[in-house]
């Protein structure tokens, strides 16, 4: 019957009179631009660039300034060998000022080992962000599919309202003319106004997800949003391509590179040292009067023994580099059963589909023969309707399970790492 068949058709053709459309690879684009998450990528290599402007002063000379004026209770005093008096001896009361400079000129490779340890540790910290965005694929999956299953679920509550409103004018018709019983229209109003209280929760249940879905992407949605019901592409595969694993091997190379660091830090340092004074007394102790002075040459210094420190640093970075690989192993097997778990769905939602569209055909030909019954008085109202919500849930099973299978491909390939 014409009538009937419009519950099929007008669910497919009502996203034409869409206010807004929004796909779900737009949800994706949208949050990694948009979550605030974002702009630590900017604020890890602005810290970074300070950090390595610090690390690279090593290199330049260091200047420092130093004053003090002392009073000491007693001083040296050297005796004349030829007239066995004494010299004058220092004044009790000293003072000094003093200009250090200091010039590294070389370290053993520290500071450049440090530098490529900061290096390693912004691309690990910009990983870890991309993973924390990446990770937020599956909060956009299940807010999409939620307001696609409401959405859907609401064009077909649209496609029974208008069935119901065509057979009501025809039954009032018949209940006028004494060819149906009084009251059978009354069945049909109340299926209405259970319609209207539907359509009231699925549209609050709408607007919260909708809510929900625009602060995760941070663009405002409208209310009126139709979201595209997409056809996802996917490669039942075990092979996974995530950001996580990339993280694991920067981990480890960060590990690599504090080692090296660490391995620098007992390395012979030679530097040049120059001090110029003023001051009184000045190298000359014996001399009671101020004078500049300088001081200059070269230093070495190398710490031959930390009581095997560095050792057990190297020892605990290799743990550290064992810990990661179990993480590794531990997250590679939990995306393992997810794929699997996700594969099982969408082989069994293909199923069921199929199941679907033959209970619907076989729905269809009963209303059909139902509408027919209850215009020639054959049957109630309420025995008509039934057989309407029969479709109407039978359309909806329909609907549910092909969502259920294109979340079950978003989840599937959102897992295995290959959501573009």
């Amino acid at each position: 019957m014409k009538k009937v068949t419009t519950l099929i058709v007008l669910f497919l053709t009502l996203g034409v009179f869409a206010q807004e459309k929004l796909s779900l690879e737009e949800c994706y684009t949208l949050v990694d631009k948009n979550y605030p998450l974002v702009k630590q990528n900017i604020l890890l290599a602005k810290q970074n660039a300070f950090d390595i402007e610090v690390i690279k002063t090593n290199k330049l000379p260091q200047i420092d300034f130093a004053s003090e004026a002392t009073y000491q209770s007693d001083v040296i005093e050297l005796p004349n060998s030829s007239t066995g008096e004494t010299t004058t001896p220092p004044n009790n009361d000293q003072y000094q000022a003093t200009v250090n400079l200091n010039q590294l000129i070389y370290d053993g490779g520290l500071t450049n080992a440090t530098l490529k340890e900061k290096e390693a540790s912004l691309k690990t910290g910009q990983k870890q962000v991309e993973v924390s965005l990446y990770q937020l694929k599956e909060q956009v999956n299940n807010l999409y599919f939620s307001i696609l299953f409401l959405q859907e679920k609401r064009a077909l509550l649209v496609a029974k309202k208008k069935e119901l409103e065509t057979t009501l004018k025809e039954v009032k018709a018949g209940v006028k003319f004494g060819t149906l019983l009084p009251n059978s229209d009354s069945v049909l109003e109340a299926e209405l106004l259970q319609i209207e209280q539907d359509f009231i929760e699925l549209d609050k249940d709408k607007i919260s997800d909708i809510n929900s879905l625009s602060q995760l992407i941070g663009e405002p949605i409208s209310t009126n949003i139709i979201l595209d019901n997409p056809e996802i592409p996917i490669s039942l595969e075990t092979e996974i391509s995530r950001p996580e694993l990339d993280l694991f091997q920067l981990q480890k190379s960060q590990i690599e590179a504090s080692e090296q660091m660490i391995a620098r830090k007992n390395s012979p340092k030679l530097s040049a040292f120059a001090t110029g004074g003023y001051g009184n007394p000045g190298l000359n102790m014996l001399d009671n009067s101020f004078e500049t002075y300088y001081i200059t040459g070269l230093k070495l210094s190398w710490n031959v023994f930390d009581w095997n420190s560095t050792k057990k640093q190297r020892k605990s970075l290799q743990v550290n580099k064992e810990i990661i690989d179990n993480d590794q192993e531990v997250f590679e097997l939990n995306t393992s059963i997810e794929l699997t778990k996700y594969q099982s769905e969408i082989n069994k939602y293909s199923e069921i589909i199929i199941s679907d569209m033959d209970i619907i055909s076989l729905r269809q030909k009963i209303l059909e023969t139902s509408s027919s019954q209850l215009r020639n008085g054959v049957i109630t109202a309420s025995a008509y309707v039934t057989e309407l919500t029969n479709l109407y849930e039978a359309e909806n099973n329909l609907s549910m399970h092909r969502t259920l299978l294109q979340f079950a491909k978003a989840n599937y390939r959102t897992t295995k790492g290959n959501y573009k």
